[in-house]
């Protein structure tokens, strides 16, 4: 097997502060908004209630100190969710540092594979 051909599996997870974590769910609730324009959606992506999903976006929107999701509430229109310049900041962040660990880890991994039974 070459490093080439390996996927790193790296599930990296980050403090920012004792009070912030984030990872791939969160990373990925980010995206499926970002993708689906709709808080709903992306939480049906994932396999995640509506609530769940609404908690976790609100939770994030408290924690940084600009709101990651702009949500407009359902009407004639209908509502809609979309990542703000923050939440689009945070996420390319977060998915460029967990390229850059998989980058880091990959010869490793290589090497843990070839061990295995």
């Amino acid at each position: 097997m070459k490093a080439k051909d390996v996927v790193a599996a790296i599930h990296l997870r980050i403090r920012i502060t004792p009070e912030i974590a984030f990872g791939p769910g969160k990373a990925d609730l980010l995206e499926g908004i970002r993708d689906t324009g709709s808080i709903a959606a992306a939480g049906r992506r994932m396999r995640m209630s509506y609530k769940r999903a609404w908690q976790l976006v609100e939770e994030l929107n408290r924690l940084f100190d600009a709101p990651l999701v702009s949500a407009s509430k359902g009407g004639v229109r209908g509502g809609g969710a979309e990542l703000t310049r923050a939440g689009a900041d945070v996420l390319a962040r977060y998915r460029r540092m967990q390229a850059d660990c998989s980058k880091a880890v990959r010869a490793d991994l290589v090497a843990l594979r070839r061990h295995r039974s």
